[in-house]
């Protein structure tokens, strides 16, 4: 299945439902009146995140959505039916956004999370409503109301609990593959993830999480360079940042501070996000180099540098403790 994150979509409610004129015309009642129904309400538009979809693709082709007009007003002071609402199914963490791209109607985080995007119409009254003393026989009826309707944009934005940044070849696929059962592309060119991916990690019977890998950045992403920063918000949820680093390249301090730069010209809390940092491809380097590039990185970042190798896996158990614990402590603090 094809991956997208984004999609604009045109809705509109349903219009009300006519109200009728009508008078009571029975053989043994000398006064009839007026007993015109009132119409019945539009159908609504309303948006569900459901469980099982991880993708909007259901709306690249089928951009138009409208729900059918309430039923008209009937004689015996009978009211039209109400239409059905029109119920669009978004995967879980999508964010409804106005036509201006800025304004956010809803975030859908949850299961079974349901927002009203365009309300139906009203009925319009029939001439029963309208009788009075004075008025007892009116010839009025109103039309229903028109529903409403908009253009909106659909931006999903994944839910995970901690998020992998890097330059592209920095061994994030590999560290996925191998942390979880999750199955990426991986191959000795740059860009080979051109999707964010997700992968479970489990530690045990009891404790696991939800890693997402984007694609590698590079210098001047924040303006579109490579495949831009628009991937990022799928980890703007995520609790604790991974940054792995190629530590078989001669500058893995230039390298970290490109991805930094870049998170900071993204924003949306990124750089503010903790973060923990692994030199990988421990395999592929010398005694020498790794405690050079170690300390090197250390002394730029002023923290603790992990040294791992994805490939044969050393050391990246206890990366992946850190990272658990780092989400168990967010996950207590938000619910505290």
């Amino acid at each position: 299945m094809k991956f997208l994150d984004e999609a604009k979509i045109w809705v509109k409610a349903g219009d009300g439902g006519d109200g009728v004129i009508a008078f009571r015309r029975e053989k043994y009642i000398e006064f009839g009146g007026p007993d015109g129904g009132n119409g019945g309400k539009g159908g609504d538009i309303v948006i569900e995140a459901v469980p099982g979809l991880n993708t909007l693709i259901d709306y690249r082709y089928s951009q138009h959505f409208k729900a059918r007009k309430g039923g008209n007003g009937a004689g015996s002071d009978r009211t039209g039916a109400g239409s059905e609402d029109v119920v669009l199914k978004v995967p879980v963490g999508t964010v409804i956004l106005d036509e201006d791209k800025e304004t956010v109607l809803a975030d859908l985080t949850q299961p079974g999370q349901r927002f009203i995007l365009c309300h139906g119409g009203d009925g319009g009254h029939g001439n029963a409503h309208f009788k009075s003393s004075t008025n007892r026989a009116p010839r009025r009826a109103d039309k229903g109301y028109p529903g409403e309707e908009r253009w909106v944009w659909l931006r999903l934005k994944l839910i995970a609990d901690a998020g992998l940044v890097g330059l592209p070849n920095a061994g994030k696929s590999t560290f996925l593959s191998v942390a979880s059962a999750a199955r990426p592309k991986i191959a000795d060119y740059p860009f080979t993830t051109l999707t964010p991916q997700l992968g479970v990690v489990r530690l045990n019977a009891t404790e696991e999480f939800v890693l997402a890998d984007i694609p590698g950045l590079i210098e001047g992403a924040h303006e579109g360079a490579g495949l831009g920063t628009r991937f990022l918000g799928h980890v703007e949820r995520c609790a604790v940042l991974l940054h792995l680093i190629d530590g078989s390249q001669a500058d893995p301090v230039g390298a970290y501070e490109t991805v930094r730069a870049e998170l900071e010209g993204y924003g949306g809390g990124l750089s503010g996000k903790p973060e923990i940092i692994a030199l990988n491809k421990l395999d592929a380097m010398t005694p020498q180099a790794k405690a050079s590039r170690v300390k090197a990185l250390e002394r730029a970042t002023g923290r603790p540098v992990h040294l791992i190798s994805g490939v044969t896996q050393e050391n990246v158990p206890a990366v992946l403790r850190e990272l658990a614990d780092t989400i168990y402590r967010h996950r207590e603090s938000e619910s505290a």
